[in-house]
């Protein structure tokens, strides 16, 4: 398989040491242009070694949106999700978030910028009780530096104080009770740690939130409950939702655009209904009809 596309130069005006810093006239949550993509993918690739895992992918997420990428396994999705959330650079193409160029970036820019993600095997911090996991989450946004950790002045508390405090009202808004606020991660059911998971993503104030199989584990009822979650987080605290899941019944109930990737290309794209009856998508998950 041939990689295709070319890295995209850095746009005129940017200064590529700053690439986080606000323009003027930007409104948090909008492309600086005020238009189009809150997040985008311009024919990105990535290869390792002699694998091509994937390969010349457009993609684009709107504001305020819930759209899916769903594929057979090793169809590249994850492989994707690592490359807009900067864990993984792009061998070529393009990523841009608010309208900035942020290929390449380090993740901290990147969630600093505005895009939190969960993974598909949870990463919590096992010995941290739930408040404290996503206190972790607010680090992006508050001002203590390591002396000021040390020392702990006034300003330090009274923020340390603020984080507590936000982080409750998160745990809240995700639906746990408050008797788990206090427990350690490793102790609370899975689905508890997946909605604390969520919880300390948006502890960071994102833009765009990346779930990457949310459901995974989950009961229909709790999967239920979860899809009903994503649409609140979109009507009521105007995020765009990027899903990457295996549950076909969840995708097609929340998403409002679909992508299929299989082999690391991308197969198919579309409407719900679209997407489901489209012979290329029905023969990746079913293989060739005899």
């Amino acid at each position: 398989m041939r990689l295709r596309g070319s890295s995209a130069p850095e746009p005129a005006g940017a200064d590529p040491a700053h690439p986080i810093e606000a323009r003027e006239g930007h409104t948090a949550g909008q492309p600086a242009n005020g238009s189009g993509p809150i997040l985008a993918a311009e024919g990105v690739t990535k290869a390792f070694g002699g694998l091509l895992a994937v390969n010349d992918i457009n993609f684009a997420v709107p504001p305020r949106s819930i759209v899916s990428l769903i594929g057979p396994n090793g169809a590249g999705k994850t492989t994707f999700f690592n490359m807009l959330t900067g864990l993984y650079k792009p061998t070529l193409g393009r990523i841009t978030l608010l309208g900035r160029d942020v290929t390449g970036q380090r993740p901290d820019r990147i969630t600093c910028m505005g895009v939190a993600r969960t993974f598909q095997n949870i990463r919590l911090f096992p010995t941290m009780t739930a408040v404290e996991n996503v206190m972790v989450g607010q680090h992006s946004r508050t001002k203590a530096g390591l002396a000021g950790a040390i020392v702990r002045p006034p300003r330090v508390r009274r923020e340390e104080r603020a984080a507590r405090e936000k982080a409750r009202e998160l745990l809240a808004f995700v639906g746990l009770q408050e008797r788990v606020f206090d427990e350690v991660s490793i102790n609370m059911s899975y689905g508890d740690q997946r909605r604390l998971e969520i919880a300390r993503a948006l502890a960071s104030d994102p833009k765009v939130l990346l779930l990457d199989e949310p459901t995974a584990g989950m009961n229909p009822n709790e999967s239920a409950r979860l899809t009903d979650f994503m649409r609140r987080l979109r009507d009521e605290r105007g995020l765009a939702i990027l899903l990457i899941e295996h549950d076909m019944k969840v995708v097609m109930e929340v998403s409002e655009n679909i992508t299929v990737l299989d082999h690391g290309e991308k197969i198919a794209e579309g409407l719900p209904h679209e997407v489901r009856s489209d012979e290329r998508v029905i023969e990746a998950y079913l293989g060739k009809r005899g």
